[in-house]
């Protein structure tokens, strides 16, 4: 092969005999040299580069001057102000030799957000506020979903649907459903994202006349606000949610129907597959009982059907919580 190579190639040249019998130049050169021995030669330094005060001079304006300008902006301006330098992509190359090619501003610095921590033992405790949009009949037109959500009893205390968010909407609407559920003073804390309603000013002026808590999630923290969002992942999973509203009115309709369903017949796991409505105004407990009758005779008829122990029903709901605190590791005892 190589002696029919070296022929060809005193006829054609390199080029040609690598293109007639297949072979890469790069490979035909690269066995052509012999073997490297120690660690490659150092790269020389090209007549072209800048000089070391040269290099200096251009870190140093990339660093002071133009810490706040990309080298694109800082180039032009040298350039328009009649001083050359270096080219762009030098000015590039400096910067990542010194390992400053990512951000090199100031950036401004943000204490931690607080985790928010909130407890409710009983209904109408903690309410979890959230908005989520539902289609419209077409593309780029939507209605907005205003829903509040007991996170201990899981009940529905309220919802609205909307064109489009409003503060003054959402302050009348707060207040209706604060007013059906007669909430005494100090003693309800609604918790919500940092959305527009509910940090516009005429919900904060609303909820601070009425003596009621307001806390909000950390951003891009959705476990801050869970129960809302398994509230929306259950009403967009419901097997005749509509693929889009036909009208503000059709979406209406839909909620009414939905939401007296999940307050009303839903059996919820997170409290015992008992019915919202039911833990919220206290009568899991009689359902318990009954559970409890029909679970006996079912014994008494047939014990053999329950291997281990007599049937019981679900326990009723306890403490609810948003970010429940983690108990502090207890240090090992050295003896």
């Amino acid at each position: 092969m190589n002696d029919a190579f070296g022929e060809l190639k005193a006829v054609v040249g390199t080029q040609g005999a690598c293109a007639a019998l297949g072979r890469s130049r790069a490979t035909h050169y690269r066995r052509c040299r012999g073997p490297r021995l120690g660690p490659p030669a150092p790269r020389p330094t090209p007549p072209s580069a800048l000089s070391h005060d040269e290099r200096k001079q251009v870190l140093s304006l990339l660093r002071e001057r133009f810490v706040d300008a990309a080298p694109a902006q800082a180039w032009a301006t040298l350039l328009d102000e009649g001083t050359y330098l270096a080219s762009e992509s030098t000015m590039y190359r400096l910067l990542r030799a010194n390992g400053e090619i990512k951000e090199r501003r100031h950036q401004a610095t943000h204490p931690p957000r607080t985790i928010p921590e909130l407890v409710a033992d009983e209904p109408n405790r903690v309410w979890s506020y959230d908005v989520t949009k539902l289609k419209g009949p077409r593309r780029g037109v939507h209605y907005d979903l205003f829903m509040m959500i007991d996170i201990y009893s899981r009940y529905c205390p309220g919802w609205m649907v909307v064109d489009q968010e409003d503060g003054q909407l959402a302050k009348a609407w707060i207040t209706e459903v604060v007013v059906s559920q007669h909430i005494e003073p100090g003693t309800l804390t609604i918790h919500a994202d940092r959305g527009s309603t509910m940090t516009s000013k005429p919900v904060a002026r609303l909820l601070s006349d009425l003596n009621i808590g307001r806390t909000h999630s950390r951003p891009h923290v959705s476990n801050d606000n869970p129960y809302s969002e398994a509230g929306f992942k259950t009403l967009k999973y419901c097997p005749i949610f509509p693929v889009r509203f036909g009208s503000r009115q059709d979406a209406i309709l839909f909620c009414e129907k939905f939401f007296r369903y999940y307050n009303e017949e839903h059996h919820h796991s997170g409290i015992g597959l008992y019915t919202p409505a039911s833990v919220h105004y206290g009568h899991a407990k009689a359902v318990q009982e009954q559970r409890a009758v029909v679970l006996s005779a079912a014994y008494a008829a047939h014990p053999e059907r329950f291997v281990n122990k007599a049937p019981t029903p679900p326990q009723l709901p306890g403490a609810a919580w948003i970010n429940k605190p983690q108990p502090a590791e207890v240090a090992p005892k050295i003896s």
